[in-house]
């Protein structure tokens, strides 16, 4: 099939700015530790997919946790920067930025037991023409893809981060989508546990497992 671009919308995982509801629970050192492996397992996955990457970043990534390791599996992928104001109006200008012309297939960094399945499938029905969304447990979507990157800008009047956020985002598509499988994103240390459990072998459970048993 004509393979689409990826693209993964990334926040630089800095201590006392990543993942601050997690940070509650576990201080902002390890929140950072957690979003960085977060990042790494979600990359690992997208390089083994083997399609166009784009990574859209926000943040300094040179104050990052595990900041090396990162810029090494960044060298793989088109490094862009985010631009605009709020979450969706980033999100819509990264697909037009990514696009390429064969659609994309955009994820965050939230969901790191995502596959190398996962992302294929969603491939394969943007390939088609057609709309997919992961469905995420909170009400939100842990993907997007889209074989007409431009509908994106719907999501800069979509809120984001609400339980709602999914219902909304398909309600502002120019028309019906696909299901994946419904994932739980990395909000809260809760979150983090329980993800670790799915994916025992990722650096996500490793730092997990420094700290409770899973």
């Amino acid at each position: 099939m004509t393979v689409p671009t990826l693209l993964i919308a990334a926040k630089a995982p800095v201590a006392g700015l990543a993942k601050t509801r997690v940070a509650k629970a576990v201080g902002h050192e390890l929140a950072a530790d957690l979003a960085a492996a977060a990042l790494l397992d979600t990359l690992d996955a997208a390089l083994a997919l083997g399609w166009p990457l784009v990574v859209a970043m926000t943040g300094d990534l040179t104050q990052a946790a595990r900041s090396e390791e990162i810029a090494g599996q960044l060298d793989r992928a088109d490094v862009i920067e985010q631009r605009g104001d709020g979450l969706g109006e980033r999100l819509a200008n990264a697909h037009a930025d990514a696009d390429a012309g064969n659609g994309v297939v955009q994820v965050g960094m939230d969901t790191p037991q995502l596959t190398v399945e996962d992302l294929f499938a969603a491939g394969r029905l943007v390939a088609d023409g057609r709309r997919v969304v992961g469905p995420a447990e909170d009400g939100g979507w842990w993907l997007l893809g889209l074989a007409d990157p431009a509908e994106a800008a719907a999501l800069k009047d979509v809120p984001m981060s609400q339980p709602d956020t999914g219902a909304l985002t398909e309600a502002a598509l120019a028309g019906p989508a696909e299901h994946l499988r419904t994932l739980r994103d990395m909000d809260t240390w809760d979150d983090a546990v329980a993800i670790a459990r799915d994916i025992p072998i990722s650096r996500l459970a490793t730092v997990v497992r420094a700290q409770v048993a899973v």
